[in-house]
């Protein structure tokens, strides 16, 4: 039978994301109602502007005390989506004091103070569910978590941004540079106006820390995650991807070493065979690729950003909590049993694409090759051809074997310091093989 009384949830933030939430909530109570069984009820909403309307939501329910609001004790679950480390951070912790579970969105506090957190969660015998904050509406935290937790994941690759890989597409589908079609992606509204923590990596990089601590057992800090974003990804890279077969994605990529005694966290601009999965996914979409054991390879895919799928996932998120809140149980905490150590990324092994401005002169692919060999990196590929509009100049793109990040650092600033190369054009790594 259902309760009668409602369960109460305090809405910190009402923004994109919140005011979703706040109309899905009013809009399907009564199956949300069926599915926890007891109605939910908002009890508050904390912003920072109380002037401005939001419809579907009454008047009395705005406040600007949002620590008032997380402490109240009758609120059953709070949902935080106001996103950065503070003001939330104090506000999850005032929520778990009194008794809330607590639902958020925040990958990047998740990245930086996931553990405490998790402890603080532990402590005070809530819950701490963030679905939403790896990938929006894909399906990703459950799964790893509980789904494959009777298994060993060895890899998790993935298109993690919206944002990079609507860029990229278009790059690649309409030949634009990098600053056209970031442009065109401000002005459809994938793009922030500072598009900072998207085009330089760190967006993904918190995520891949949160799916890298999940998937692994160890506590990943957004510190661990090597970063690096799209912006030096030229209309070059994409023609010379495109030769050899492949596209160019900003991967988040988190790796079980090969002797399972260590793991890494990375996100880099990287090309992949057409053939692989990941390459078909376009515009603002998200795909994961999970490698597992015993399941084999599983992918995820949909929208990862935008406010009816992200708030879709907190709305799963809020169902679980209430329905342990009537049962008095909890959902699952933070496994980080295994306590791997993290590698850097000079141990990473992969292969590389390397675009090298050299003199046209004779020997000087034989000087390039010697240098390559002395840092023991194996060449797989090499084309070279004059440059268009010079005389003297000629280009040289060399594709790897599998070798360490080390290896291929050491093996580039050595031919820097060679007479015959002008410069490194360009360096990226080749994944997905």
């Amino acid at each position: 039978m259902m309760r009668t009384r409602p369960l109460k949830v305090a809405l910190l933030g009402c923004g994109v994301v919140g005011s979703e939430v706040a109309r899905i909530m009013a809009t399907h109570s009564k199956d949300l109602a069926a599915r926890i069984g007891a109605p939910v009820e908002l009890a508050g909403v904390a912003v920072r502007r109380p002037g401005r309307v939001r419809e579907g939501i009454a008047p009395e329910l705005i406040t600007t005390d949002a620590a008032a609001l997380a402490g109240r004790g009758d609120i059953d679950v709070a949902i935080e989506v106001i996103g950065g480390i503070e003001p939330a951070r104090t506000l999850i912790n005032t929520a778990f004091e009194n008794g809330a579970g607590v639902v958020t969105a925040n990958k990047a506090l998740l990245a930086e103070d996931g553990p405490a957190l998790h402890e603080a969660a532990e402590k005070h015998g809530v819950d701490l569910y963030y679905e939403a904050a790896a990938a929006a509406a894909i399906p990703l935290v459950r799964p790893l978590r509980e789904s494959l937790a009777g298994d060993k994941v060895n890899r998790v690759l993935g298109i993690v941004n919206g944002t990079t890989n609507f860029i990229l597409d278009r790059m690649e589908s309409t030949g634009a540079g990098y600053a056209e079609a970031l442009e065109e992606a401000t002005a459809l509204g994938y793009a922030e106006a500072d598009p900072t923590a998207d085009v330089e990596g760190f967006d993904a990089a918190a995520k891949a820390a949160i799916l890298a601590g999940i998937a692994f057992h160890t506590r990943v800090r957004l510190d661990d995650v090597h970063r690096e974003g799209l912006t030096e990804v030229t209309a070059a890279d994409i023609a010379s991807a495109r030769r050899m077969g492949c596209t160019v994605k900003l991967l988040a990529i988190c790796e079980r070493a090969a002797d399972g005694r260590s793991v890494t966290a990375r996100v880099h601009p990287a090309m992949i065979p057409l053939t692989h999965p990941l390459a078909s996914v376009r515009e603002a979409y998200n795909a994961v690729f999970v490698e597992a054991e015993a399941a084999g390879q599983l992918m995820f895919y949909g929208p990862g950003a935008g406010g009816a799928p992200t708030a879709s996932a907190v709305l799963g998120d809020l169902v679980a909590a209430c329905r342990n809140r009537l049962t008095g149980a909890r959902g699952p905490g933070e496994s980080a049993y295994a306590q791997l150590p993290v590698s850097p990324m000079g141990e990473v092994v992969t292969r590389y694409h390397l675009s090298l401005d050299v003199a046209d002169k004779p020997g000087v692919l034989a000087q390039c090759a010697t240098v390559f060999a002395e840092h023991g990196v194996s060449i797989d590929t090499v084309r070279q051809q004059g440059k268009e509009g010079s005389e003297e100049g000629a280009s040289l793109v060399v594709v790897t074997h599998r070798a360490p990040d080390a290896a291929l650092t050491a093996t580039v600033e050595a031919l820097r310091g060679l007479d015959t190369v002008r410069g490194v054009a360009s360096i990226m790594r080749v994944e997905g093989e």
